[in-house]
């Protein structure tokens, strides 16, 4: 199992890792409202997936090389978390979402896969031991509240095979947040976003040429917050910002955070989301939906207050898990 010192994070490092993850989290929803605008010109789900993580692979890949410093064995001695980082945290996160939304509403789809702070929660608690607070407990179920709010599940209806791949996604989402907590692994942020983007870019491409992901795509320009704008440019949008910059954010503010932390903050992309989609694509939210937004962020906060608490109440010389799957 990996172990940190928990050597109580300094301020500094715990405002740093909340900035990264809301910056993580709003990045990643900017892809919404941007595949969006694609699909009304022709583009597949697929497709968009495709190219948005491809791009990203290639702008962060000679970052990641970069940052190893001409020193590969931490490459070498982690093939399996890198592997299992492009196939669960990239690839099936994507995949799995967009064929739930083929057999259900994407209301009911987002519920369950963003239901993975839940997840991460009881695998800290089943794995490691880190049984949840009285703060933690009120937070989740706060941010359950608010997700449904926001989502606005009037008239949802569930299928089992939709169910079973939103919860394919949601495993996905769940190994995004534990392994880019670990810490001690010896990868770089950027080597390990780099790595996992590659891979799954390539699992992608390979879902794709087996047929299993139909790829079509469009040339027309896309209109967005009442502007034409070239396809080109849309996509290199969603690459460099959707999928690079979002995922070497996510991995910084893991490192800084820890898993729990992170998810939960990481449901800021669900209001971010609404509010780009309002910006975007004129599609203004509900009252309901902005009510739900405030108590899906009262949740947020209530974990970070309670995990705050929590560090300050422990010895400097406490070790602790990381919270990531060995």
């Amino acid at each position: 199992m990996s172990m940190m010192a928990h050597d109580a994070p300094r301020r500094s490092d715990v405002g740093a890792g909340l900035a990264l993850a809301v910056a993580s989290a709003v990045t990643f929803s900017l892809s919404g409202p941007l595949a969006a605008g694609l699909f009304a010109t022709g583009w597949s789900p697929g497709a968009v997936v495709l190219v948005r993580v491809a791009l990203g692979a290639l702008v962060v890949a000679p970052f990641g090389v970069v940052a190893l410093r001409g020193d590969w064995s931490p490459v070498r001695r982690n093939v399996r978390l890198l592997l299992a980082y492009g196939a669960l945290a990239v690839a099936a996160t994507q995949f799995c979402y967009f064929a739930a939304v083929q057999h259900m509403q994407v209301g009911p789809a987002l519920l369950i896969e963003y239901s993975s702070p839940a997840a991460v929660v009881t695998w800290l608690w089943l794995r490691h031991g880190q049984r949840p607070g009285r703060a933690t407990v009120g937070g989740i179920t706060l941010a359950a509240v608010g997700l449904v709010l926001v989502l606005d599940l009037t008239g949802a209806r569930l299928d089992p095979v939709g169910v079973a791949w939103a919860l394919g996604a949601m495993v996905g989402v769940s190994a995004y947040f534990l392994i880019n907590a670990r810490a001690h692994t010896g990868l770089p942020p950027l080597s390990l976003a780099a790595g996992g983007m590659v891979v799954g870019a390539a699992l992608l491409g390979l879902l794709a040429v087996a047929g299993l992901m139909p790829v079509t795509a469009s040339a027309e320009p896309v209109a967005l917050a009442g502007a034409v704008v070239p396809v080109w440019a849309v996509l290199a949008v969603l690459g460099v910002v959707t999928a690079g910059v979002a995922y070497v954010t996510g991995v910084g503010a893991g490192r800084r955070l820890g898993a729990r932390p992170s998810s939960f903050v990481g449901l800021v992309e669900v209001v971010s989301a609404v509010v780009l989609a309002w910006l975007l694509l004129g599609e203004l939210p509900s009252p309901v939906q902005l009510m739900g937004g405030a108590v899906l962020l009262a949740g947020v906060v209530v974990v970070q207050q309670g995990d705050a608490a929590t560090r300050r109440a422990t010895p400097r010389t406490t070790v602790e898990p990381v919270g990531a799957p060995d």
